[in-house]
């Protein structure tokens, strides 16, 4: 079986067996991929760290063509973010970037979608608690971005138009984005977007976030995503960490 020895970032993880586990990894050079680790549980020495949520590092990969499960050889890890798990927003968020990461991503290489996933990772990790939720949602949209799907802000989604930045909109997931006036009448649903959020959609878009939300502004913003993965991503399967992050401000 050839090696792949890739930047990789430990996104899920469970117990096979009586001695190994299965991780679900984000890679540079082959994209999302699920890999067993042998006696990962038996001993730390082999893997240490490797084995825990959010970590990143080198790892190898035995991989061969048609199957779906690599063999880890080896994780030296570099990163362990252990901060994530101090605090609840963190957390959940990052569940929520790992999850929709997994969902969507591809087994190929991908090093925009590896880049985005990490920075988001980064970020939580040092984010203040008041800070964790709109640290998500930019990485969220940021991930959304590199899928290829992110919305139009600044143009019409149908017909091009170009839109003023102080203007109110139409957003409909449907089109992909804002609409103009004219657009926005004939289209069958939509949320009003301010100005205000617009710029702040394009800000999470562009890998930036405000240091906070007000409680209605977060339930809207988190409210968008949602509708817009369901619209344009979603296999009709429920996104649970998604769910979680978002209950959580309920």
């Amino acid at each position: 079986m050839p090696l792949l020895a890739t930047p990789a970032i430990v996104l899920h993880a469970f117990d096979y067996l009586e001695s190994s586990r299965i991780l679900r990894l984000v890679t540079r050079e082959g994209g999302v991929r699920s890999a067993l680790a042998k006696g990962a549980r038996r001993s730390s020495r082999r893997f240490g760290s490797a084995v825990d949520l959010f970590a990143q590092g080198s790892a190898q990969l035995y991989v061969k063509a048609g199957r779906d499960l690599d063999n880890l050889s080896a994780f030296d890890v570099e990163r362990a973010r252990a901060e994530l798990a101090a605090d609840l927003g963190r957390f959940s968020g990052a569940s929520a970037i790992a999850e929709l990461t997994l969902r969507f991503g591809r087994d190929a290489a991908d090093v925009a979608l590896f880049d985005a996933v990490a920075a988001a990772l980064d970020a939580l990790s040092i984010a203040a608690p008041e800070e964790a939720l709109s640290v998500t949602l930019a990485g969220a949209w940021r991930i959304v971005a590199e899928l290829g799907f992110a919305p139009a802000l600044d143009l019409c989604a149908d017909c091009h138009a170009p839109l003023a930045p102080e203007d109110t909109v139409m957003f409909s997931h449907r089109a992909g984005g804002a609409l103009c006036l004219r657009c926005g009448r004939l289209a069958p649903a939509g949320r009003k977007l301010p100005p205000e959020a617009r710029a702040s959609l394009r800000g999470f878009i562009d890998g930036e976030h405000p240091s906070s939300l007000d409680d209605a502004s977060a339930r809207a913003h988190q409210r968008l995503l949602r509708e817009f993965l369901a619209e344009h991503l979603a296999d009709g399967r429920p996104l649970r960490a998604m769910e979680l992050w978002e209950d959580r401000r309920l």
